[in-house]
Order: structure tokens, then sequence, then C-alpha cells
């Protein structure tokens, strides 16, 4: 995870890093708006529930790369974003 004033990058990757699959989420107010930068394969909603938790929650940016070699377990889903949520903090 990369901070920055305004937001944070966060990039997940399994094995050499990578640049993954990618979401941009905007925390303003009540409202986060969402784009897809770069498709998913397999963890579209992972990818964006995680970058819309961090942009509400900072009020900013949250750009999310994920690159994994094979599709996430429910179980690592979970751990992945309570290990993102606390750094954040």
């Amino acid at each position: 995870m990369v901070p920055f004033y305004n937001g944070n990058f966060i990039s997940i990757s399994e094995g050499k890093e990578k640049i993954g699959a990618m979401v941009v989420s905007v925390g303003s107010g009540p409202r986060t708006s969402t784009a897809t930068i770069i498709p998913s394969k397999s963890e579209p909603l992972f990818l964006k529930m995680v970058s819309e938790r961090i942009a509400s929650a900072s009020n900013g940016i949250c750009i999310v790369s994920l690159n994994t070699q094979k599709v996430l377990s429910l179980e690592a889903m979970k751990i992945l974003m309570n290990e993102i949520v606390e750094i954040v903090k």
C-alpha cells in the first residue's frame, strides 16, 4: 500500500509483483463512485468492495490492483480485507 494525502494505492500480488486487474473509487460524502480500469476475470466484486470501502473510509481516492495466480477463496478474501483495513487505519 502506498498512502497519499488524498487517497491510497493498494497493490495485491501473488508471486512476482505485477499490475493486475484494477479498480478506482472516489469517496465524496455519502456516495462512492467506482470505475473499472482493467477488468478482473475472477474477482470483480472483491476489488470493487475493497476500493469502495477504503475510499469511503478515507473520503478520498482508492486505486486497487490485484494479481493472483488462482481464484481467491472466500476465506482468503476475508483475511485480505481485514489486513488492508488494519493497514489503512
